[in-house]
């Protein structure tokens, strides 16, 4: 049976076609204001990639903070299929930690069952999550795709004091004004996004092996910095925002 996974965010929308062996089309692509017309198209094109009619499909099945606004045949929670998207990859993983756009969770799974054991949200504020990223590249006037890069040249360390967006961003302003260099400000700023995230990660006791997913697993500044404060190298996925959408798609 064919199924397919859509995995609506806050951020990203997200689409895979599963044969019940391996996948057979992708597509991603902003949320923008409308995710119900957002995951339409989403799945159109994955169904595209696939070259698959929808007519074709056994089920659908939604995921993310959307996925009551879609129409699909099942919704399940993101955290379920965060860890069943990733068990995919990596069946060996006991810690998922999940970077959104606007939130980041910690997921605890049995390596044996694949289940879910215990997890912790982060949605109500930007820190640790991809938003505070952006709004802090916006001071620096920089691309978020630049993070990677500019920390990796960083000379001097920096530490931001405050987490919160707002004080952040002031503080980033007056370092700015002390001639700090963007490199260095760059990795202090995803510094204080890994600090952010193990300072809630701590708080379920991280297991080995551990797996980065979400749009900030694509940022190699912040990953080097997680895996700085927590002494471990996270694995991480081929395809880390596809992660909700497959988990969907293996949880029927």
């Amino acid at each position: 049976m064919y199924v397919a996974g859509l995995d609506i965010g806050s951020q990203s929308t997200c689409a895979v076609i599963w044969d019940g062996e391996k996948i057979r089309g992708v597509a991603l692509r902003p949320s923008g204001v409308n995710p119900k017309q957002r995951a339409e198209e989403v799945l159109e094109n994955a169904l595209r990639e696939a070259r698959m009619s929808r007519s074709s499909l056994g089920k659908v099945v939604a995921t993310g903070y959307g996925r009551y606004q879609v129409e699909a045949d099942l919704r399940v929670s993101e955290i379920t299929c965060q860890a069943k998207g990733v068990a995919f990859f990596f069946p060996q993983v006991r810690t998922v930690i999940d970077i959104g756009g606007q939130d980041s969770k910690v997921i605890l799974v049995d390596p044996k069952t694949g289940k879910v054991l215990d997890f912790l949200m982060n949605d109500k504020c930007a820190a640790g999550t991809g938003r505070f990223l952006e709004l802090m590249a916006e001071v620096l006037e920089i691309d978020p795709g630049e993070y990677g890069i500019l920390a990796e040249k960083h000379q001097e360390d920096v530490t931001l004091s405050f987490t919160c967006a707002v004080f952040a961003e002031s503080e980033l302003i007056g370092l700015i004004a002390q001639g700090k260099t963007k490199a260095d400000l760059a990795a202090a700023v995803c510094q204080a996004v890994a600090k952010q995230v193990v300072r809630m990660a701590e708080r379920l006791n991280i297991n080995p092996p551990l797996a980065i997913t979400g749009g900030v697993a694509q940022n190699r500044g912040v990953l080097y910095f997680l895996e700085k404060e927590i002494g471990l190298k996270p694995l991480v996925p081929p395809e880390p925002l596809l992660t909700g959408a497959l988990g969907a798609c293996l949880s029927t």
